[in-house]
Formats: C-alpha cells, structure tokens, sequence
C-alpha cells in the first residue's frame, strides 16, 4: 500500500521551534524520513548568537561516536537534516526517541547541548514472522470452543501507528479471539465455533489481517492452513500460559533459564509430550536460547546484553506423538538484569593547547565528555583528574566536563603536563577508564637573566696585548627561544688609579665585551701606574619583549709589571744628580756630585745618602744600593736598603785628596732595572771640612757635620780657619744634635703605629716590603707614601666594613743591616697570591734618617 510521504509532511512536519534554555539546553522535533536539507530549527538564532557569529564563531556539531544525520549550514546557523533520519534505526522500540547533540562555539569557547527528538510516522506496515502458518486440527474430538494461539504480528513503529488490530476472512467454523496482554503486546486465538468434519472439507483456508492505528493505516497479512485430522483429540497442556523469568546479562552459557511443563491426559505415545521453541521475539534472538525436547528445560546457547536487548519472549510449542499430533503453547517472558559489564567511554571533544604560562587560573583547557552504557547506579559516572593539580575538572552537564586551570604555571618548572581524565562508574565492583590528555605550556619571558656570580674578580698584568681576552662572564636565562637569549654589554663603571686625579673614567675606552659569547677583551694596554683597579657593571639582556636584565660587577685588578727604572732624586740644596739609567749589568755614565769628609774620620761616619724613588710597586720598587767602583776594600761603603754613604774604616792621609764613588741602584723586578750614579768625595783637613759644612747648613744639619752640594768642573776650599770659626762651628754643631734628639723623641712617641686589618672579607691579595706594599681586594682602598719625595701609590690598604681589632705592641725599628721588610716578604714569599681566607697585615715601620 503506498504512502503520500508528501502529503504526511505536510500534516505531520510540525517543526517544533519551541525550544528552552534551561540549563543551556535546547530541545527540536522533526520527523523521520525527513528529507536531506529540511531546517529543522534556526540554532544560531535559538543559541541568542549575533547575526554572523555562526561563522565567526565556528558553530559546529560535536559527533559522539554515532551518525547524527543533521548538520549545521553555513552562515546562517540552521540545524538541517543531512542525511536518511530512520527513527527504528535510531532508537528501535525506545520512545520518545531522543538525540542528544553538542554544539560548540569558540571566542569564547562554549557548548551547548541540543536534544533532537525524531517523531514516528507510519511507515512501517505490520509484519507477520511467517506469511503462512499450518495448523492441524482433529475432527469431531476437537470441541467448539477450542483455541488455538497464533503469532501475532509486530510494528517497527511505536505509539498509535504500532497498535494492531486484527482480523479474520469470513468463516463459518472460526472466529478470532483477541487478548490484550498490555498496552504493546496483544494475544491471538483463533477460536473454533462449530466442529469440524474432515470428510466435509479437509483443508480451510483463512487470511489474518493485521492492521495499525496510523493514518493511513497500514497492513499486514498471513495466510492460515488448517488441516482437519482423525483421532488424537487430546492437546497437551501447560501448568502455566506464561512464565516469568529474570536473568542477569552476565549469565553463563549453559545457564538454565527456565523449565516448562506440559501433560496429555491421552494414554500412550498419544501422551507423551516433545518441546520446542516455537517463536522468539525479537527474532534475531533465535540463537540465543535452546529447548530440550524430552524435558522442557530452555537453557542459555548465546550471551545475553542488556544493552541490546532488554526483553525476550518466547513461544513454546508441546505437541504429542498422536498422528496427527497436538500441541499446546506457553509464554516464557526473559527479563534481562543489567549487571555492571561496560566501563564509562572518555572522550575529548575539544582541546586548546599549548597553555600559556601566565594563564589565568580558570583557564578551559579541554572539552571531555563522559558516558557509560549501563544503566542506573552502573551508569553513574564520577570523574577526576590526576595528578590533582594544576589542573581540575568542572561539570558543566551531566557527561559533559571542562578541564580547568586551578593553579599558576611555570614553564620552567615543567614544561608539559601528562593529564590523566579518570572516569569510574558506580557499579560492584566499580569499573574504570581513562584518558590522557598532553597539555604543553608555551613560555613567556618572565625570568631575567642571572649571572653564574653577582662580582667578578679578574687580575690582569700591565702592558698586556690589546684584544688580549680578560676574562668570560656568563649569566642564564632559563626561558627558551628568544626569551632565553641573552645578550652581553658594558653597562656602566670607570677606572682610578694614582694618576686619574682621585677621579673615574669610562670603563668603555679600556674594554668592552663579546654581546653573544660574553668574553671580555681588552681594547688597549693597561698601565699599572695609570690604572690599578678598573670597575664597571656588565649587563644581561634578553630577547624577549618587553626584556628583561641582570647585571653583575666585574673588578679588573691591574697587576704591576717591572717597567720603570728607578729615578735618582735631587740632592737636598737642590742639585740634581748627575748619571745614567741602564739594565742590572750597565755601567756608570760620566757626571758627578761632590761631597767632603775630612781626615780621621772614624768608621761607620754617614758621608752623604743615595735617594731614589721606582714608580713600579711592591718588589718590582723595592730598592737596593750597591757600590760598584771602586771594588775590593776602599775606605766606603753603601747601605744595602738605606743608601747612605759611610765610611768602611778611618779615613786617612793614604787614600788620597779625592775618592770617586759609582753606586748602582736595582730594583728586585724580574729582570731587575737600575740606575747609576757617581760621588765624588773630597778628602780635606778638618777646619776645611766644617768651612764646607757651613756653606751649606741647609743641608748638613741632619748629616753630622757632612755637607752635599752641586759641583761643576771643581770646587776651592779656604785655606785658613780662625778661632772665632771653630767656635761657631761647635755651637751650631751642639745645637743642631739636640734639636735632631728632640724631633726623633717625639716623633717616636706620636708616629702612628701599624694598623692592622683583619676580618671576614672578601679574598685579598697582598705583599709587602721595607720601601712599600700593594694590595688587591674588592674593599674601599686608600694611598700611603713613605717615602721623602713625591707620593706615591706604592700602599694601598682594603679595609672591611667593621671597626678592627685593637692594635698590636708597637714593631721595633729596622736595622740597616737587617731591614725588617725581608722578614714580612718570608711569610708571603713566592708570587701574589688570593687568600682563602682574612688575614691581618702589618705595616713595617720606617727607619729614621740617621
């Protein structure tokens, strides 16, 4: 019979756009057989989103696993039919027959849940399971009255198009008997009214005629065979017309399901009863079950699936062994138990990677929905999120999950997360699953870069190479690409030294650094006595945007090299000396300053003093006097690290009117440098020696009596001497002792004594000598000179940021012979060295002039 689909779409097709957004949800109808392109609902519109946003937004359909069969269309947002919609397909016998979809949107990133309700309509006709059923029936024993249970037919459809009535082809002998069961399942009897006579009519033809409540109604028929028998004319019968049974789905094979019973109250082989499953509903469960013909025992031949089917009936025939035989039927009706066999399905339906690491905390990262096949506690699903954190689930719909960001991140730390989605559901014993979900995390430039040390102390020796490497910085950025990519530059800091004037000076004209390698090169020579310590800040900076820096302190402490020959200072009238400069093997050079003594001189008598000054520091300016012509035993000599000229023994009348000495000046550099210079001494009587002395008090009066002056080509000497002379010579002699005892007493008693310096420090460098002293450390320096000319940076002390110790007893004066510098050298001999740990350092006191 065929079916105006046109005309049913007309009358039936009611779109339903009443939707509600209850909890976010919207709810459409459309029927089955709707054809590919019908709008079902305008979704955009229903969603509340602005015109355009369906592609803006990428409104879209999320696919559970299972065909949908609708679609959203392009920029308008229409949900339309995109394919056959076949409700029996769909949800079988289940109504209504609900589709649950999800629609995501992004910018923000939301879903929403769509229930699709797909309406029946009449197009499935009534359907017998044979198109022919044969019955027998004996004549004359088979009494009016007799029912004998046909098959009835199904509808695929549900509802008002699935109720089926039915009816019998006109005969005089047979009637129809409908019984309804309940509201689905209706029995069929075909009753006999009137008895049979085989010889009469052997054979009755019948047509059952199914037909269902739809508009149009739709039909089904079978054709029934009744044959008319002799004899036997007693049917077996059942204790009961319908069993009951329950089993669950997990029952074994082989499980027993129930066991029919049914007597012949016939004697013989026309009582004895043989069993057999006549019918099964649904009909693809024909396998599933399994009869013993003798016992009536159905037990389990397949496994049963409460999630496919939930209920079976079946129809089961006893007939005896009569000739022709007679049956009797029962009803086994097979609930299915749900037991707790399917584990919950995880499935990710949107992820937004990588996260950034300064993401908001709330941040959605994935979309996850959760579902389990069973039903009631069994299908209840919990769901967590391991490790616990950073990360968290939030349930949105039922199933429906967001994972969330619920703490901070840190690249650094770690830079990709391995989540695990658990799903557990609520069945005993309770059954899991899982699902991982990779989360990387993208950086942003929040580390500045670190240097390995906040300062940096680098020795560099004098006269070095220019572009000579100095020394490597290295500082850390722990971000990656451009972030972590660090660039070096000199960012601020200058150089001082004894002759920058006390003041600083770019530290960018002495070095500069290697922007990517971070090495340190020197840009020009450094000069110990220009420069002693260069101090300047290097900055890190690294590529991302906005940057970020760090900065450390590097110290350049100039080691002195020996280049600098010792200078002869100007006699104290203020001549000059007169001589050469050479290397430790030079001889004198040609020059002279006289100087006098007279005869009988006794030994040990200072006759004049070297003085000069070696602008280099520590050993390399460390000053020794030794006397080079004449050799072997002359009548002077020279102190070893004073540089006084005294005499070796008496002088006498042998030695001549005139000596001339050479005095070779070294300092204890390696190679040592010297100087020369060349004394003459005139030799004269005593009155004349004092008439000299008295020409030049101004420089006599702290040598005894012994005068030095400049002398050019040669010098006269009065020849006489007066009474009154020698007088004044001794009173000015007299006084001049005492006033030098005076000065000596108090200087002595108010000279400062050795400071000593000590504490917990950075690492210092130090030596020290009689005639000076240096010291490197990364502390507040300060400048002393001991010498009797021009200053000189030759000491320089570090002192802590706390006061000192009290002071040490007082350190005697050094002899001579034996200046206490040597010893201080003893205890820090070899080369400058870096302390590993403070220690105090004694300054030497100075001889006095003698």
């Amino acid at each position: 019979m065929g079916v105006n689909w046109c005309s049913v779409l007309r009358v039936v097709v009611v779109v339903q756009a009443a939707w509600s957004l209850v909890a976010g949800q919207v709810r459409y109808s459309v029927p089955e057989e709707a054809k590919a392109g019908t709008v079902v609902g305008r979704l955009s519109q229903d969603l509340g989103l602005e015109a355009g946003d369906a592609e803006s937004r990428r409104l879209r359909l999320v696919s559970q696993g299972r065909r949908a069969s609708v679609e959203v269309s392009g920029a308008g947002g229409a949900l339309v039919v995109s394919s056959r919609l076949d409700r029996e397909e769909l949800c079988g016998k289940s109504a209504p027959c609900a589709l649950r979809l999800e629609v995501l949107v992004e910018r923000p990133l939301r879903v929403f849940h769509v229930e699709l309700e797909v309406t029946d309509i009449n197009d499935n006709a009534p359907l017998f399971p044979a198109a022919r059923k044969n019955l027998s029936m004996a004549e004359l024993t088979t009494v009016p009255g007799s029912r004998f249970p046909l098959e009835g037919a199904s509808d695929a459809d549900i509802g008002a198009n699935a109720q089926l009535s039915y009816t019998l082809s006109p005969s005089e002998h047979f009637t129809l008997d409908v019984k309804s069961s309940d509201e689905i399942r209706k029995s069929v009897f075909l009753v006999l009214t009137k008895p049979l006579d085989r010889e009469t009519l052997p054979m009755h033809r019948l047509v059952l005629t199914a037909s269902d409540g739809g508009r149009p109604s739709l039909t089904g028929t079978m054709e029934l065979l009744i044959s008319v028998l002799d004899v036997n004319d007693n049917a077996p019968q059942f204790n009961q017309s319908v069993y009951k049974v329950q089993l669950p789905e997990n029952a074994a094979e082989g499980t027993q399901v129930v066991c029919v019973n049914a007597t012949d109250r016939d004697l013989g082989i026309y009582g004895e009863v043989l069993y057999e499953i006549d019918t099964i509903v649904p009909a693809s469960a024909s396998d599933v079950f399994s009869i013993d013909a003798n016992s009536g025992e159905i037990r389990l031949r397949g496994a049963l699936d409460f999630e496919t089917v939930t209920f079976y009936d079946l129809h089961v025939k006893a007939k005896d062994k009569g000739t022709p035989p007679l049956s009797g039927h029962c009803s086994v009706e097979l609930e299915v138990l749900d037991v707790n066999d399917n584990a919950p399905e995880v499935w990710v339906t949107s992820l937004s990677v990588p996260v950034s690491e300064d993401a908001a905390v709330g941040t959605v990262v994935a979309l996850l929905s959760v579902s389990d096949r069973d039903s009631g506690s069994n299908g209840r699903v919990r769901c967590a999120v391991w490790p616990a954190s950073p990360f968290g689930l939030v349930s949105t719909f039922a199933g429906s999950y967001s994972l969330v960001l619920r703490e901070a991140l840190d690249r650094e730390r770690v830079s990709e997360y391995e989540v695990e989605v658990r799903a557990e559901d609520g069945g005993s014993p309770p059954l899991r699953a899982s699902r991982g979900v990779r989360v990387p995390v993208s950086d942003v430039n929040d580390n500045a870069p670190a240097f390995a040390q906040a300062v940096y102390t680098v020795l560099a020796r004098e006269n070095n190479a220019a572009g000579a490497e100095l020394a490597r910085v290295w500082a850390r950025d722990p971000d990656e690409a451009g972030n972590g990519r660090v660039s070096y530059s000199v960012w601020e800091g200058g150089v001082g030294g004894a002759s920058s004037g006390g003041g600083w000076r770019s530290a960018s004209s002495y070095v500069s650094v290697d922007a990517e390698s971070g090495r340190l090169w020197a840009l020009r020579p450094l000069d110990y006595e220009e420069v002693q310590v260069l101090q300047f800040e290097v900055r890190a900076v690294d590529a991302g945007e906005p940057s970020l820096c760090g900065n450390a302190t590097v110290q350049v402490f100039v080691v002195d090299e020996n280049d600098n020959v010792p200078a002869l200072l100007p006699a104290s009238g203020g001549g000059a000396w007169s001589g050469s400069s050479s290397e430790a093997a030079s001889v004198p050079g040609s020059g002279s300053v006289w100087a006098w003594a007279s005869w009988g001189t006794p030994a040990g008598q200072v006759v004049a003093k070297i003085r000069a000054v070696d602008a280099d520091s520590g050993y390399n300016a460390w000053l020794r006097y030794e006397l080079w012509e004449p050799r072997g035993k002359g009548p002077f000599r020279v102190g070893l690290y004073s540089g006084e000229v005294s005499t070796a023994r008496a002088l006498e009348e042998a030695d001549g009117p005139r000596q001339r000495l050479v005095i070779v000046v070294r300092d204890h550099g390696e190679p040592s440098l010297s100087a020369t210079a060349t004394l003459s001494v005139s030799l004269v009587e005593g009155g004349e020696a004092a008439l000299a002395a008295a020409g030049s008090s101004s420089s006599s009066s702290l040598l005894s009596g012994v005068g030095l002056r400049l002398a050019e080509g040669g010098a006269s000497v009065s020849s006489s001497a007066a009474t009154n002379v020698w007088l004044v010579v001794a009173i000015c002699a007299v006084s001049s002792l005492f006033l030098l005892a005076v000065v000596l007493f108090v200087a002595s008693r108010w000279a400062p004594r050795a400071a000593v310096l000590s504490g917990p420090g950075a690492a210092t460098l130090v030596c020290a000598s009689e005639v000076g002293s240096w010291s490197y450390s990364q502390r507040q320096s300060r400048s002393l000179c001991v010498a009797d000319g021009a200053g000189k940076s030759d000491l320089m002390v570090f002192s802590p940021n706390f006061p000192p110790p009290p002071a040490p007893p007082p350190v005697p004066a050094a002899k001579e012979t034996h200046p206490e510098a040597p010893a201080l050298l003893d205890t820090v001999s070899g080369p400058p060295f870096l302390a590993s740990r403070p220690f105090p350092l004694f300054l030497p006191s100075v001889p006095s002039p003698r």
